[in-house]
């Protein structure tokens, strides 16, 4: 099982109609919410770990993630409101958010709603997204991933929020504890521009997170494609050519299809992570890279299926 902690919050769509209305959709989303339905329709027992609210939308979640065969053991209804995320995308189909969330639910999660044991049929665990930022939440997570390290596998996703987490240096501080529990790092180019500035060098960067102590760093980098960083030096899969709909959820499902493969591949494991060999690793990055094109080919976070992403990968002739 693979245990994915963070937000579950309520994306609203709005475009702009011809006559000067809006058009708005509320749609089911967060970050490490699309991970674990990702993983789930990849094939991956999977849990979430996540405040959700008693009102209508974390009815909606909670029910959304039974049916995706989501375990929600440790996912508690509280009586906060739920976070609501307006998403507008550009001409290009790349998405910008403004966060309504202060008090919400998937905020409140404190270390009385974690166990003091995990179960032993958690081998995985991944945080991630503005969940990492904010109190007290991001607190209750981090207590648990300094726990859990060397016990399980650790996988985190900064996914920088800006607008949400504030001053950038103390973002910085609270990341880099989160990556030294960490065996794999899974982030964007956006996420280390937004962290350390346009100047940054991808490299530079990877190689200061390996130097924290996780086995992988993978950076994605859209149409471009994605660059591992290991021990072993780095290897860089190309993007996939698709038409695009929109990019949301695209970061969520290489995650997610990351993880899986290693599953499926037996090297979920501390490890197993650490032996990787070139062509296991190039073999998960295609994978990854193939999954989250079908997701960029849909509206919102649609994440695709196993069969979804390996007829992707065929069709890419990876």
């Amino acid at each position: 099982m693979i245990l994915v902690c963070g937000e579950a919050l309520i994306d609203l769509f709005v475009q702009a109609k011809a006559d000067g209305n809006l058009n708005a959709e509320p749609v089911a989303g967060g970050s490490p919410y699309n991970v674990a339905i990702g993983l789930a329709r990849l094939g991956s027992t999977a849990a979430f770990c996540g405040g959700l609210s008693k009102d209508a939308f974390g009815t909606l979640f909670a029910g959304h993630l039974a049916r995706e065969g989501v375990d929600l053991d440790l996912s508690p209804r509280l009586t906060n409101p739920t976070t609501l995320v307006i998403v507008s995308t550009d001409t290009a189909g790349v998405p910008s958010y403004r966060f309504i969330g202060e008090g919400a639910a998937d905020r409140a999660l404190t270390p009385a709603h974690i166990p003091a044991v995990l179960s032993n049929n958690i081998r995985a665990i991944t945080f991630g997204s503005l969940s990492m930022g904010v109190e007290p939440v991001g607190s209750t997570y981090l207590a648990l991933a300094e726990r859990e390290k060397g016990r399980r596998v650790i996988s985190v996703d900064p996914n920088l929020r800006a607008s949400v987490v504030g001053d950038i240096g103390q973002w910085r501080i609270r990341q880099d504890r989160f990556i030294a529990t960490a065996n794999i790092v899974k982030a964007s180019v956006e996420d280390i521009e937004g962290t350390y500035g346009h100047d940054a060098k991808v490299a530079d960067v990877a190689a200061g997170w390996l130097a924290l102590g996780p086995s992988l760093v993978v950076i994605t980098d859209g149409e471009n494609g994605a660059t591992a960083y290991h021990a072993g030096g780095k290897i860089k899969v190309p993007g996939r050519k698709v038409n695009v709909i929109d990019t949301v959820g695209a970061g969520d499902t290489f995650h997610a299809a990351l993880l899986n493969q290693f599953e499926r591949t037996g090297r979920l494991t501390p490890a197993g992570l650490a032996l990787l060999t070139t062509a296991e690793l190039t073999e998960a990055l295609n994978f990854a890279a193939a999954a989250a094109a079908v997701t960029c080919t849909r509206r919102g976070a649609d994440m695709p299926s196993l069969a979804e992403a390996n007829d992707e990968l065929q069709r890419a002739g990876a």
